[in-house]
């Protein structure tokens, strides 16, 4: 079994560096994610961390004969400290866009998604009716940048950042924001068993999620090949059963084996 670590987002500056190593030179993996992230990676009720994409880097670390040090940092902190060699991959229902092809590398794509609005019980139903409203997303995320972008399309009042999902679900639920959005598959999942909350529209956006890298770090070529592998043995398509509790579509990334994302 992978062996799990809860450290702070403060590393040993021995670190830095390491993404300049391919996983056979390394014999732990040190893995940045945004704990808090349902269904992607949070803690269960005995504190260990659990999640799909917990799952996923395991069974890729297993296959490079490596083990997992977890550490958790908000997804605004994931970018520097990746680059900065502080970690080795990061984690976290992360988007690859051309943006940020320009600074890190991304392994092929394991997740197809959208954006969405939730809302609390008796709130807005659609994106038009946010007009003069808040709205609360995370901070850096895709769905900050959609939300500042189209501001002006829906009238927002104000958006409210937040690091990560629950603060900004006990904002909602108290009435101190009108709308979240974010990404779609994570809010399906945490409003299953919330009646009060509710998602109540899809914001097509063409989203793919990866393991994010330092900028040509070999690592994302050995990594990109393992997930090559995992969907041609079924693997992903069984860890998207275990989360979602449905197979993935055929033609999704999930199961699809498509090639390491470049700017060309």
């Amino acid at each position: 079994m992978i062996r799990h670590t809860i450290r702070t987002a403060t590393l040993a500056c021995t670190l830095l560096g390491a993404t300049a190593l391919t996983a056979s030179a390394q014999e732990t993996l040190t893995v940045g994610a945004n704990i808090g992230n349902v269904p992607w990676e949070f803690q269960d009720e005995a504190g260990d961390f659990t999640g799909f994409e917990i799952d996923l880097v395991n069974a890729v670390a297993e296959r490079l004969g490596a083990e997992v040090e977890i550490v958790n940092i908000p997804f605004n902190g994931l970018f520097s400290a990746v680059q900065s060699g502080r970690i080795d991959i990061a984690t976290s229902s992360i988007t690859i866009t051309d943006e940020r092809l320009e600074s890190v590398s991304f392994a092929q794509p394991y997740y197809d998604s959208d954006q969405s609005l939730t809302v609390a019980e008796g709130g807005p139903a659609s994106l038009e009716e946010m007009e003069g409203m808040t709205v609360g997303v995370d901070t850096g995320s895709t769905g900050d940048m959609w939300a500042t972008e189209h501001t002006g399309d829906y009238g927002f009042a104000d958006i409210r950042r937040y690091e990560g999902l629950a603060p900004a679900m006990l904002d909602l639920s108290a009435g101190r924001i009108d709308g979240y959005i974010s990404d779609i598959p994570a809010l399906l999942y945490y409003v299953k068993d919330k009646p009060a909350l509710k998602v109540v529209q899809r914001i097509a956006t063409g989203e793919k999620y990866s393991m994010m890298f330092a900028k040509d770090a070999p690592l994302a070529t050995e990594v990109n090949d393992v997930l090559t592998a995992l969907k041609e043995e079924g693997v992903m398509a069984e860890l998207h059963e275990t989360w979602f509790g449905t197979a993935p579509d055929d033609g999704t990334s999930t199961v699809t084996v498509l090639p390491m994302p470049t700017l060309d």
